[in-house]
């Protein structure tokens, strides 16, 4: 939970400074966006529970 915690204050701040230097966000803007790299983690994660990344 500590790591979760952890990414989630990085990626604010990372965030806040992005906006301040007037940059723009390097992440999806849509939702959809968004569903496609949470799908990619998933995705991982299932390969790795059968076997296929070892």
């Amino acid at each position: 939970m500590k790591e979760v915690l952890f990414s989630l204050g990085t990626g604010t701040l990372v965030g806040m400074l992005f906006a301040f230097l007037r940059l723009p966000v390097p992440a999806p803007p849509t939702l959809s966006g968004i569903a496609g790299i949470v799908g990619l983690f998933l995705g991982y994660l299932a390969a790795v529970k059968l076997g296929w990344g070892k």
